[in-house]
């Protein structure tokens, strides 16, 4: 358990990420995070400003942007309904990460082009999002220690398949002495685990020491089997303390001979960010 969870005491909630249900909730569209805004809209016959603010911090820290829309504007024919469409293109915010709490409006009611409305809405909802962005405070990446910690092995085998220069670089510069070239390289010819697995034949065979410990007329001093498919022949060593089976067995030719992952004849390459390059389709 970690250190932070030993403090929780009642009435702390505690909620299962492994919950059907809760996984299940969260799936809906009532899950979805809304950041809640407040428009605040005043009217006149020279020009309409909105302003929007976000309620996602204290008030303190809330962001508002203000736009405006230029006139002039005719006075409204039917004052109620210009009212209307004001209250109602201003609470749409439809895709948006946003959702309109509160709607405040003031001036007289002038005939404003439904379409002028939207482009100003849709204005101010990416002024408001430029500006949140702006203010969150951005992380910073770790200076790099010096000296450089030290790596818990000396000495890598081809298992750590550390196969290209950057990679050996990398564990050079943590005081690795020794690496071996991974098995990709093609150097390993000779017998070697060719898979490490949890599941373990012995076991499975009731020839486990472990599971026939202080059973007597057990026969449990089997050291290596083999799997045997055609002319292929592997064997099976195991190593008992992490309760693991290694499977030994040589590469096969036509893989040893093929070409070498990152070669020109492969046209397999490896991954260089100090190498990038854009590539656009016409």
């Amino acid at each position: 358990m970690p250190e932070s969870l030993k403090t929780l005491r009642l009435p702390a909630r505690l909620s299962r990420n492994l919950d059907h249900n809760w996984q299940q909730a969260l799936l809906k569209k009532s899950a979805e995070r809304r950041v809640l805004v407040n428009w605040d809209i005043h009217t006149s016959k020279d020009a309409l400003t909105a302003t929007i603010t976000s309620q996602e911090a204290t008030s303190e820290e809330s962001v508002s942007v203000t736009v405006t829309l230029n006139g002039p504007f005719e006075p409204a024919n039917n004052a109620e309904k210009a009212q209307q469409q004001l209250q109602d293109t201003f609470s749409k915010l439809g895709n948006t990460i946003y959702h309109a709490d509160n709607i405040q409006i003031e001036g007289d009611a002038w005939f404003i082009p439904g379409s002028q409305l939207k482009n100003l809405r849709r204005d101010a909802i990416d002024a408001l999002t430029a500006a949140r962005v702006a203010k969150h405070p951005r992380g910073s990446r770790k200076a790099v220690s010096e000296p450089a910690p030290v790596y818990p092995d000396s000495q890598l085998s081809f298992l750590d398949n550390v196969y290209n220069e950057k990679a050996r670089a990398f564990y050079k510069r943590f005081g690795v002495e020794l690496i071996e070239p991974a098995y990709e390289a093609h150097q390993e010819t000779g017998d070697v685990p060719v898979m490490i697995t949890k599941h373990c034949l012995r076991f499975s065979f009731n020839l486990c020491p472990k599971q026939a410990k202080g059973v007597t007329g057990v026969f449990t001093k089997v050291k290596d089997m083999q799997l045997i498919n055609g002319d292929e022949v592997l064997t099976l060593k195991f190593d008992c303390k992490p309760c693991e089976m290694h499977i030994i067995g040589k590469m096969k030719n036509h893989i040893f001979n093929s070409p070498q992952p990152g070669s020109v004849e492969s046209g397999v390459g490896f991954f260089d960010p100090e190498k990038l390059i854009a590539v656009s389709k016409d």
